[in-house]
């Protein structure tokens, strides 16, 4: 049983960043992008304990063709994103959340 996905505005902001900078390189590209993580969200809603934890219960899982990673926590009821980001970006971005 896969749990609901729950975006945090931050994560919506990140991704809706991506998508229009992607986009903006070439035509299609952004909506392969969103293609990509909407596949990873499916993924760790199925099986969250396949992603490691990296952060105090928050858990990391890259994309295969882009390199941006997925922040998430595990809640009983939700999978909740805290963050879609390039994967060399400073921990702090979104550890914050």
């Amino acid at each position: 049983m896969s749990l609901p996905v729950v975006l945090r505005p931050e994560a919506t902001k990140d991704a809706a960043e991506a998508i229009g900078y992607f986009e903006a390189l070439r035509p299609g590209l952004g909506q392969a992008f969103l293609i990509q993580v909407q596949d990873v969200l499916l993924r760790i809603s199925g099986m969250p304990e396949m992603h490691g934890i990296v952060w105090r219960n928050v858990r990391a899982a890259r994309l295969r063709r882009f390199t941006y990673v997925v922040y998430c926590r595990v809640h009983e009821d939700r999978l909740e994103v805290l963050a879609v980001v390039q994967g060399n970006r400073d921990a702090a971005v979104w550890q914050s959340r």
